[in-house]
């Protein structure tokens, strides 16, 4: 995992506060939020985070899931599941360069 989860917990606090400037839609599994963001959005260390053209997987460490439950239930309610009892969270990035996009995907397990 990148060693510093401030750019991960800043990324998703703008996303809630501005829903507008991010696509944000349930994925495929009923676990997961995939989220798209301009790429001209400024975003602290996107070389570690959102390597161009490249995934970059992170399980969030436990402290980070309980310290910032309430944001991340947020998202957790735009997936399927309807209960909240999720222990672990897992974090997919990227730059889409292609698209002039960051990908954001949680997998709320």
């Amino acid at each position: 995992m990148a060693s510093n989860s401030d750019t991960i917990y800043h990324v998703l606090s703008y996303i809630k506060a501005h829903p507008a400037k991010a696509t944000i839609r349930p994925d495929k599994y009923d676990n997961v939020v995939e989220m798209y963001l301009d790429d001209d959005v400024k975003l602290g260390n996107p070389e570690i985070y959102f390597p161009t053209q490249r995934l970059e997987v992170n399980r969030m460490a436990p402290d980070f899931v309980s310290m910032n439950s309430d944001l991340l239930d947020y998202f957790h309610d735009k997936t399927a599941v309807k209960d909240s009892s999720y222990h672990d969270l897992w974090i997919t990035t990227s730059h889409l360069a292609n698209r002039n996009k960051y990908l954001i995907d949680l997998s709320f397990e």
